[in-house]
């Protein structure tokens, strides 16, 4: 017969008698203290099991003098905080009238990304040029996600590439000049828009090369999309398609 646990109940099988013997005998006759020895095993197994069943010794007991904080107590998932939530796209909100300025940490982040790019030669830079669902907002003209691809995006990365080769590899960034009392009010009707937005013309990109030399480069119209500084055209407005930023 076979004893082991199983949740907590102990479990029998009873071992099946040998009808011959390994001598090749006659049966063996049970004796009767054997007979009762398992009567009384076949007894204890139709009641179950008061005894505990062994833990791994690699685990560790809670003792009865354990603090209640020491075990984990079940407790319901916290509710997601409203900065949890996912912030929306900016192009998928309405224009604001509210005023951008140079002086905003997230022009800032937008302007080291940027730079980023320009110094890697890889012309992503995530959350720098103007949104395009705010590009459709403001723009009075029949499709203008095909115009923001092929004409705003494709002469943003042909100037990215460009002032790589002016700038170089390694190059330090040493400031972004925007004349912010210089942006203008942009309302519908002017350059085939239907929104409004600030723009400012005029703003310096300074740095400094490997070989210790300072130079700048502009960015030829910046707009704003709910109070923030875009970029949307790094170099000249008007120009030959193959010409890049300088």
């Amino acid at each position: 017969m076979r004893i082991g646990f199983l949740g907590g109940v102990t479990v029998c099988r009873p071992r099946a008698w040998r009808n011959d013997r390994e001598d090749g005998g006659m049966p063996r006759i049970a004796t009767a203290a054997g007979v009762l020895a398992s009567a009384a095993l076949l007894a204890a197994c139709a009641s179950p099991a008061v005894s505990t069943p062994a833990v791994s010794s690699h685990r560790a007991i809670p003792t009865a003098s354990a603090s209640r904080s020491a075990a984990p107590q079940a407790t319901s998932a916290p509710a997601p905080s409203p900065s949890a939530a996912r912030t929306p796209e900016p192009g998928s909100l309405p224009q604001t009238t509210a005023r951008p300025s140079a002086s905003d940490p997230r022009f800032a982040r937008r302007m080291g990304a940027l730079w980023t790019a320009i110094v890697s030669g890889d012309t992503a830079a995530p959350g720098t040029f103007f949104p395009l669902g705010a590009y459709r907002q403001v723009k009075a003209i029949s499709n203008p996600a095909a115009d923001y691809r092929s004409r705003l995006i494709a002469l943003y990365d042909l100037d990215i590439r460009a002032l790589h080769r002016t700038v170089g590899s390694g190059a330090t960034l040493l400031g972004v000049d925007v004349p912010d009392r210089s942006a203008t009010w942009v309302t519908p009707g002017q350059e085939y828009n239907k929104g409004s937005y600030w723009r400012v013309y005029g703003t310096r990109v300074r740095y400094r090369t490997v070989a210790g030399k300072e130079g700048s480069f502009g960015i030829s119209s910046l707009i704003s999309w709910r109070g923030q500084w875009y970029v949307v055209h790094l170099g000249p407005i008007n120009r030959s398609p193959a010409t890049g930023a300088r």
